[in-house]
């Protein structure tokens, strides 16, 4: 399978799950500042470091569910970006479902554009150094955040967020390869 077909494969996996909790919930994510979106990818990141680190957990969910929310949240956060609105209206589920490919599309032409520039460096890459990226990505989200928004040179919040989607994505399919782990031995 090529890398295409891998990649469409991770993101209709992450969208099939974000579509099923969006008829469950609603689309409840609207509430969430930006904040509160880098904080809930935060949660997730540290949880898949720290199992990395201590090689083993507690709790059900695998390193393949956090990054595939990962994913989930990092498109929340640019849909929010677009509709940047005050209100929490409610959106239809097939709405949600144009919004999400929409961002997924852009999310695969920027992975189509790097991969040829890099060469596909990322499939030689760690588990560990995906979850770091995220983790930094974050960061400098966090600080633009306390820079009311402005960069100097640098790219702003979405781009951000589309790095943090292809990360995720990469980690999902390598997974799916199985050069990376999925789980470790629950304690």
């Amino acid at each position: 399978m090529n890398t295409e077909a891998q990649y469409d494969r991770a993101i209709d996996n992450c969208r099939d799950i974000f579509l099923k909790k969006t008829k469950d919930y609603g689309t409840s994510w609207r509430v969430y500042r930006t904040i509160s979106i880098v904080d809930q990818i935060y949660i997730k990141a540290k949880r898949i470091r720290t199992i990395q680190e201590k090689r083993n957990q507690r709790i059900g969910d695998d390193i393949m569910s956090e990054f595939k929310g990962i994913v989930n949240y990092a498109i929340i956060g640019l849909i929010q970006l677009q509709l940047q609105s005050e209100e929490t209206e409610e959106l239809d589920v097939k709405d949600v479902d144009t919004f999400y490919r929409e961002k997924a599309q852009q999310a695969k032409t920027l992975m189509e554009d790097k991969n040829h520039d890099y060469g596909e460096a990322w499939r030689s890459m760690s588990q560990e150094s995906f979850t770091d990226l995220i983790l930094a990505k974050l960061l400098r989200i966090k600080q633009i955040l306390i820079n009311e928004g402005k960069t100097i040179m640098s790219e702003g919040i979405d781009a951000n967020y589309y790095d943090i989607i292809n990360y995720g994505i990469f980690a999902l399919i390598l997974i799916e390869e199985g050069k990376h782990a999925t789980n470790t031995s629950m304690s």
